[in-house]
């Protein structure tokens, strides 16, 4: 697969990319696609190229300011084969066909030696400006990459360049599989992936795979590029840096090494941490009689100073790494967890924080109303139904979180959010009561859309659920369905928010009446079950809710108390007392007048639903 090579006017302007095929790529100083941030005279957006396959194809963009030259001659379109250029500015880019073929079966090298991390610390730099100038713009490198590809092509140049001696750098993995191996890749870039029997250090045969992620060479067309796979493997399991030096094709045949032989060498060092799985970074050059000692050394092998600012590249690679590693993890939880229970997950063990178990948990369940009803309004407009369903749900999301929750489930149009996991707090049920009333102030003020909410209280198992293919943090037991039933009974019952009976006890006990009110709308027996439910209404405090006094709350209660006694005739009277406009007593008054106000023979005070 060929390379396209930009070099400008100094050596550390420079960078390999590998061409995919048949797909457009802008070129140019700045934007989304392959940049040369160091010519001036290349536009934003200067030439497009396309790969296909035989030819690469080079096209000016009409915005670009300044000529493509080949074979200096001005071209508006041109295609190139192997080995041909052009040039922008003052930098040219050759297509190159160069093949990456990995050595399985080098001679044994004549120095071999491993160096340790510990050992490698008390090197020192005998030029170190150079090599601190290089390190110092590693994070801007990393932070800076648009993805891995991006990352690994700067990589690669920084080893050149902090490796004056180098003549050839590549990233590598090795992995279980090819699959494994080019898990970081997509399809639009390249990788070059080679396969074969490998031994690890314990002898024991092993399939693995060794995958060249990005490489480059010091010349522009300098050969094929052959790293060893015996050294990669080694330097890669035995976590620590590894030299290994062989006698070049023209050395002549001597026990021991002098000055003026020619020697290939190549380190590799492995990237640490799990951010980088199976990496490492190749470098390799040759000695010849142009290479004099390392000051303070008398052996023209000694590499020691370049190994070591792998190894420091290779370091701050791992660290940073993992640091984007976790900002993305922070970012993706975010989504579920409250910030407390992000705290508790970067101090304490994910395993064990997510692990299943039972708790007592207060459930919420938020479905939006009127939502069939909308479906067949907006069955010529989907795409805009459901950006004002996600619109909506991501009401209830925030304020579940921002309120200390965790979002357990969608299902729809409905999102399902759960306190008391992984650990209680105090202000618990205060923090619900806010998210829910705000989750309903905030749809009603909108104007799209209503939601009805039911919330309730009891035991479960919270945690990581599910199965061997699929997991999600939520929560599992009779009280969710319970919240559910109670959601599906807000239509029923004229109310917004709904509430069991420990719920609405432990509101009456820790929740301020400034922050929310309860009521006892009725006790029923829900299609289905057998055991009645006594159903209470959330209401918002009386300065955010004036239409609706205590005196009101309270009279409604009395009424609700002759109504479970049998005295409708002065439940009737008590309801009528009541604002018309409160739309959940109109629940009573039905049953109520259905009967004339005289309850049934053997009236128990409980009221059948005959429906979800």
């Amino acid at each position: 697969m060929p390379d396209l090579i930009a070099q400008g006017e100094e050596p550390q302007q420079r960078w390999r990319r590998a061409l995919p095929l048949d797909q457009d790529i802008v070129l140019g100083r700045s934007g989304r696609g392959w940049t040369v941030p160091w010519d001036t005279q290349v536009s934003r957006r200067h030439v497009r190229l396309r790969w296909d396959g035989q030819q690469l194809h080079v096209r000016r963009e009409p915005d670009a300011r300044n000529p493509v030259y080949l074979r200096g001659q001005e071209v508006e379109l041109c295609s190139l084969q192997p080995g041909d250029h052009f040039v922008i500015g003052q930098t040219s880019f050759t297509l190159a066909d160069q093949r990456v073929t990995l050595t399985t079966a080098a001679p044994p090298p004549v120095q071999q030696q491993s160096f340790s991390a510990q050992y490698l610390r008390q090197v020192p730099f005998h030029n170190p400006d150079r090599r601190i100038e290089v390190l110092s713009r590693l994070p801007e490198v990393i932070s800076g990459a648009a993805g891995d590809y991006e990352l690994f092509v700067r990589l690669v140049t920084m080893l050149l360049a902090g490796v004056p001696q180098a003549r050839a750098a590549a990233v590598v993995a090795v992995a279980n599989s090819p699959a494994d191996a080019a898990e970081h890749f997509d399809e639009a870039h390249p990788v070059r992936i080679l396969e074969g029997p490998l031994a690890e250090p314990a002898g024991e045969a092993a399939t693995e795979s060794v995958a060249v992620l990005h490489w480059d060479q010091r010349l522009a067309v300098g050969g094929d590029f052959q790293p060893s796979q015996g050294l990669i493997v080694e330097a890669v399991h035995a976590r620590q840096s590894v030299l290994h030096v062989w006698r070049g094709a023209d050395s002549p045949p001597a026990d021991a090494l002098g000055l003026n032989d020619e020697c290939d060498w190549a380190f590799c060092t492995p990237v640490l941490g799990r951010a980088c799985p199976g990496w490492g970074l190749y470098v390799a050059g040759r000695f010849g009689a142009e290479r004099t000692p390392a000051p303070g050394s008398t052996d023209p092998t000694d590499l020691r100073e370049d190994v070591k600012f792998a190894e420091l590249v290779a370091a701050m690679l791992g660290a940073l790494r993992h640091m984007r590693l976790l900002e993305h993890r922070h970012a993706t939880l975010s989504q579920f967890f409250s910030p407390i229970v992000l705290e508790t997950l970067a101090v304490e063990d994910p395993d064990v924080v997510l692990a299943p178990r039972e708790a007592e948990v207060t459930v919420m369940f938020c479905d939006l109303q009127g939502f069939s009803r909308e479906s067949e309004r907006s069955a010529g407009n989907l795409l805009n139904l459901l950006d004002r369903v996600s619109t909506a749900l991501g009401v209830m999301t925030r304020h579940i979180r921002s309120a200390g929750g965790v979002v357990g489930d969608f299902q729809g149009d409905a999102a399902m959010g759960f306190w008391g996991w992984p650990f209680t707090q105090p202000d618990t049920i205060e923090k619900t009561c806010r998210a829910a009333l705000a989750i309903r102030a905030e749809l009603e003020a909108s104007g799209d859309f209503r939601a009805g909410i039911g919330i309730a209280t009891g035991n479960a198992v919270a945690g990581k659920l599910g199965t061997t293919d699929q997991v999600k943090v939520t929560v599992f037991g009779p009280v969710v369905n319970l919240a559910s039933r109670l959601e599906s009974m807000t239509r029923r019952l004229n109310a917004t928010i709904l509430l069991d009976e420990a719920t609405a006890d432990r509101i009456r006990r820790e929740a301020p009446r400034e922050v929310a009110r309860v009521r006892r709308l009725a006790k029923v027996r829900p299609f289905g079950l057998e055991t009645p439910l006594l159903v209470s209404e959330l209401l918002p405090p009386a300065s955010v809710y004036p239409q609706l006094t205590d005196e009101h709350l309270a009279c409604y209660e009395s009424a609700l108390d002759a109504f479970l006694l049998g005295d409708w005739s002065r439940a009737f009277e008590l309801l009528h007392a009541i604002p018309a406009d409160d739309r959940a007593k109109d629940f009573l008054t039905l049953q109520i007048t259905r009967s004339n106000r005289t309850p049934p023979a053997g009236f128990d005070g409980v009221i059948g639903l005959e429906s979800k």
